[in-house]
């Protein structure tokens, strides 16, 4: 982690001291000396390079290419990556709290970071050593960017029952993919795709594999930049394949293997997801903290209210359930204990559920005010809808957690 130690360090000067009243929700405590550093140059980079520049980017639905890329100089193209062909080599951890601090800054960019980190990972853990060779030096240096291709229009929550299909041609020893995916962040943006296919008889998941399309394939299409609620800055698009082309060297692991390469991704995305939605939730206390100190009704500062003392404390108890119960599920991640899958889907549904809550809250708080673009709380509320959705709904959560208690 040189790179970002070293880059890192000329944003800290830009890093405002931690307002009075912040030490009840300071992301860093009960974090190593490492893990704390690691955490304020994140936040230092998304106070300087991100939250300046949030709301316009929001407004313009533009995605800042230039400054997303910066990510790579601080070595966050590969934050869990091993450091063989240019990844960090950080823990699972460490990779949250950084999502967590860069967050506060921009969610849509800061998401987006995540799903390329997914991908990353996927090539990484599950890529031969000449796949690792080949693509993890550019995807770590963000030259080369990276989304994950898993949903489909017919396929969302049973993601099992996808049709796009991968058929070998033997002549050619390529497979020829047809179908289509929805949802799919980066799309026409990014230059690789992690798509899963059906490359097996059948509808189960045993019957799904892992392909690597590039964006310059012929037959790769994209369609328009979804409208959406939230993500504005981050561009939205459905992928269409038709007949498209690709060595049986694009393939991750083995045929057969894709859907489980994809659960396994998904346990870090979520806790990473999380992490979004609880940097969201500390820049919005933040905000509301310093707007009810500086609000006066009645002759006094509403944050004088026993009202508004109260509200804070429950906003504050959610940011911090929801940090320990995302840190719980990253150690477990690292640890490969046996119950981290479901403590990853457990802590998603809370910081997702509980972040949401903390800006609406914050919103709240507001008033009035608070429903104008001019604060940044509504940008947030909106960017951290739809993470009770992505990686798995909610719903999907319980069901994972449920299967588990009872099994």
């Amino acid at each position: 982690m040189r790179a970002f130690r070293t880059v890192g360090r000329r944003f800290l000067s830009t890093r405002p001291k931690t307002a009075t009243g912040l030490e009840v929700v300071d992301p860093t405590i009960g974090l190593t000396a490492d893990q704390a550093e690691f955490y304020n140059l994140a936040r230092s980079f998304a106070d300087k390079e991100f939250r300046p520049f949030a709301n316009k980017w929001d407004e313009d639905h533009y995605f800042p290419i230039d400054t997303y890329r910066k990510c790579a100089d601080l070595g966050l193209g590969g934050i869990s990556v091993r450091d063989d062909y240019g990844g960090s080599g950080l823990s699972r951890l460490e990779n949250m709290t950084i999502i967590e601090g860069l967050a506060t800054g921009c969610v849509g960019t800061t998401a987006m970071l995540t799903i390329h980190n997914l991908c990353v990972g996927m090539v990484d853990k599950f890529g031969n050593e000449e796949q690792r060779a080949k693509y993890l030096p550019g995807l770590c240096s963000m030259e080369t960017l990276a989304s994950y291709c898993l949903t489909e229009p017919g396929s969302g929550s049973d993601a099992s029952s996808l049709r796009t299909s991968a058929k070998l041609d033997p002549a050619t020893n390529e497979y020829v993919i047809n179908g289509g995916k929805a949802f799919i962040s980066g799309a026409g943006m990014s230059d690789i795709y992690l798509v899963m296919c059906r490359t097996g008889e059948g509808s189960g998941a045993n019957a799904i594999s892992c392909i690597m399309i590039p964006k310059t394939a012929p037959g790769v299409s994209f369609g328009a930049n979804e409208r959406k609620m939230g993500w504005s800055c981050q561009p939205t698009r459905q992928i269409t394949f038709e007949d498209v082309r690709v060595p049986v060297a694009n393939r991750l692991g083995a045929e057969g293997q894709g859907f489980k390469m994809a659960m396994a991704g998904l346990d870090g995305g979520r806790i990473s997801i999380g992490a979004c939605s609880l940097g969201a939730a500390q820049a919005c206390f933040e905000i509301a903290l310093n707007y009810v100190k500086e609000r006066k009704q009645f002759g006094k500062s509403i944050a004088e209210y026993q009202a508004t003392q109260f509200k804070l404390a429950d906003m504050a108890g959610k940011i911090v359930t929801a940090r320990l119960a995302l840190r719980n599920a990253a150690r477990l991640l690292d640890e490969g204990h046996p119950a981290a899958t479901a403590h990853c889907a457990l802590a998603k549904k809370i910081a997702t559920d509980q972040g949401f809550e903390v800006c609406n809250e914050a919103l709240q708080l507001h008033g009035g005010y608070g429903y104008l673009k001019d604060y940044s709380v509504e940008r947030y509320l909106r960017d951290c809808r739809v993470h009770q959705i992505l990686e798995g709904t909610n719903e999907i959560m319980r069901h994972i957690v449920g299967r588990a208690i009872v099994s």
